[in-house]
């Protein structure tokens, strides 16, 4: 019988179900859970209070806690053997508090065995529409990727520091028919102009629900301290890409411009992904952590 000390400790491996935490529950999170829920206990971190209810409704259980106020987060220590963030880093600064700060709460009791961390292959910068794998450098341009580059730092040297596995997911575009904004339809339907072929960059993609399954993978199958590149196997620039999706729709296409007219047109945050092109390699993620891709292309996944 299981002892009153440790309920579970008396217990065969094979019965126990592992705890996993979620940070950043979002759209990509409920999806984890979603694929988690019958092989271990879904944990996640939450700051809204109108939110419980409806992670309770899909098995998850809730933790209260705000990364943006340390001392909330003091009960995650030893709640779970394994960790996926998935929240973003604050909108403004240079680094990332809110890994620092989990991170600090992880180290106080029990770690975790396994730590994956949802990143952005923007950190890579502008590399000129070249294959990239991760053995590329990070060059990252925007204030919004070097907060990435610091908190790829801080979870690589916690997994080597602390002997936890840790591994970061370099995420490009993600999209689903069922996330909101999650296709290019309403841009199309607002006639959002692209750039014309000879200014136009190379995008990546990953469809939400294979991104799930990456993460899933790399909590169980993923190397310690190892980087991967979640992308779908798509090779089209962008404005190919909204080509394919208007055609898929029944839209029109959007207008082209050259890059010095879009500058005019289009808002800071939308060029800022206007210039930068690479195609991501994602031989990594099929290999080591064994991944098929549902939806190959975005051809398979826009429909």
């Amino acid at each position: 019988m299981p002892s009153n000390q440790n309920p579970l400790g008396a217990l065969p491996a094979r019965f126990r179900r592992q705890r996993v935490l979620i940070v950043g529950c979002g759209d990509v999170g409920v999806r984890v859970a979603a694929g988690l829920t019958a092989r271990a206990r879904v944990l996640a971190l939450t700051s809204s209070a109108t939110r419980l209810d409806a992670l309770r409704s899909r098995g998850i259980v809730p933790l209260s806690g705000n990364l943006d106020r340390a001392r909330t987060l003091a009960r995650l220590a030893g709640v779970a053997q394994r960790v996926v963030y998935l929240a973003p880093p604050p909108s403004e600064g240079w680094d990332d508090p809110r890994v620092r700060a989990l991170l600090r709460a992880l180290r106080r009791r029990s770690l975790p065995v396994q730590l994956v961390y949802g990143s952005t292959s923007g950190v890579y910068g502008d590399c000129g529409g070249a294959y990239v794998d991760e053995t590329r450098a990070c060059r990252a341009a925007t204030p919004r990727a070097l907060r990435r580059v610091d908190a790829e730092a801080q979870v690589r040297f916690f997994g080597r520091s602390s002997g936890a596995s840790a591994q970061i997911l370099r995420i490009p575009g993600i999209y689903a028919p069922d996330r909101d904004g999650g296709t290019p339809r309403e841009r199309l339907q607002k006639g959002t102009p692209v750039l014309c072929a000879d200014d136009d960059v190379y995008t990546n993609h990953i469809h939400a629900d294979d991104l799930a399954r990456a993460c899933i993978a790399s909590l169980w199958k993923g190397r310690p301290q190892r980087i991967y590149n979640v992308s779908d196997d798509t090779v089209l620039k962008m404005g190919d890409y909204f080509d394919l999706a208007a055609d898929l729709y029944g839209l029109p296409r959007p207008p082209r411009v050259a890059r010095d007219s879009a500058q005019q047109q289009l808002p800071v945050m939308l060029l800022s992904f206007m210039s930068e092109s690479r195609r991501l390699v994602n031989r990594r993620m099929r290999e080591e952590l064994g991944l098929r891709l549902r939806y190959p292309t975005v051809r398979e996944g826009l429909r």
